[in-house]
């Protein structure tokens, strides 16, 4: 009897410990919320009309798939009339770069010497020998001069004794006149040459040599620097035409930023695609998280922190999260989340990027967070 009652009273301790025990036990916190994914919305920022659609909606698509590919429309012809004026301007700064060709400097060297020349001539006056002769032209014209007046003479007598016609005399006095006339001309020049060159002459001499000077200067130089930069320039400007052309071609395939799933598409040959307007909705699959909310009195969980999450889907299954966010100012339980927790206390929203489960889990799934052990 003594054994019995003691048997007895050390399962009634035992009991009463057990139950202390899991009182004073707490459970791991956990806390539900809904697996969520970025809506990604693609369009193109050229727009045009639909050629091609080559998806449709719950296909899972990979990086820089194409999607949709769109009608060139002029675009390649603006491309190959961006690349002709991207050769005519690069072909200038070629020109300005290179300067200009020897020919054209030996060209400038030519009439320069030729003018220099000139300008020597000119300053020396003329020769003993070209006044020599002068004067022996002149010589010349005077007896030729006073042959054509004793012709006159002779004429003017017969004409008086009637043995001369009337034009014998007139020819005569022609001859006399252009005789005279030829003595004053090469007495002219005589005089010229002997008083030398004309200062007017000399100064427009010189002035045509430092013309000529100058531009042979300028050809040996070359181009001017702000030639050359204004050609760069223009060559800038044209690559990037080019650039932008080549950049809106590209935009006529509209392709797949991230691995995904088509989650809408409306799009059929011959549609018309808004410039800078989503045309396709894709779902990224790769970054999935979970939206939950944590009560203010377990609010002992930092970003960084490992924890597990379950769904329905798999009940005997954990899947791996980290803790990405924790908000800093308390909100109200929303109605659609629940807790162990009564829901009219103050919660902190938390996002728990999942690290595992991408491939079998599903945005809009309902999924508990296991916090603590």
């Amino acid at each position: 009897m003594p054994k019995r009652l003691l048997a007895v009273a050390t399962l009634t301790v035992s009991l009463i410990g057990l139950l202390a025990w899991s009182q004073q036990r707490r459970e791991p916190l956990k806390v539900s919320g809904y697996i969520e994914a970025d809506e990604i919305r693609i369009g193109s920022r050229v727009g045009g009309r639909v050629a091609r659609v080559r998806i449709s909606e719950g296909q899972a698509v990979r990086t820089g798939e194409p999607l949709v590919e769109l009608e060139p429309f002029q675009l390649r012809e603006s491309l190959a009339q961006a690349h002709g004026e991207l050769a005519r301007v690069q072909a200038d700064l070629d020109r300005v770069t290179n300067g200009f060709r020897p020919e054209e400097i030996a060209q400038a060297k030519a009439k320069h010497d030729q003018l220099d020349a000139l300008v020597r001539k000119l300053v020396k006056g003329p020769r003993d020998e070209d006044l020599a002769s002068a004067e022996k032209l002149l010589e010349l014209t005077e007896a030729e001069s006073k042959l054509a007046k004793l012709k006159y003479q002779r004429a003017e007598s017969l004409f008086a004794k009637q043995a001369a016609t009337s034009d014998d005399l007139d020819k005569a006095d022609t001859e006399l006149r252009v005789a005279r006339a030829k003595v004053d001309a090469q007495q002219e020049e005589l005089n010229k040459l002997k008083k030398g060159t004309r200062e007017e002459e000399l100064d427009e001499a010189r002035a045509q040599l430092d013309e000529a000077n100058q531009v042979w200067l300028l050809r040996q130089r070359g181009s001017r620097d702000e030639d050359k930069a204004q050609a760069r320039a223009a060559v800038e400007a044209a690559t990037a035409a080019v650039k932008i052309i080549e950049r809106q071609l590209d935009e006529l395939v509209i392709t797949t930023p991230v691995d995904g799933t088509v989650e809408a598409v409306e799009l059929q040959p011959g549609d018309l695609v808004a410039a800078n307007s989503p045309a396709i909705s894709l779902m990224d699959t790769t970054h999935l998280w979970v939206r939950a909310y944590v009560p203010e009195d377990r609010l002992s969980v930092k970003v960084g922190d490992a924890v597990s999450v379950s769904v329905d889907s798999f009940p005997k299954e954990r899947f791996a999260g980290r803790i990405s966010f924790v908000s800093r100012q308390a909100e109200f339980t929303p109605g659609n989340v629940q807790t162990p927790e009564d829901r009219s206390q103050q919660v902190f929203r938390i996002k728990v990027t999942l690290e595992t489960g991408l491939d079998r889990l599903r945005p809009g799934m309902s999924a508990d967070v296991w916090l603590g052990k």
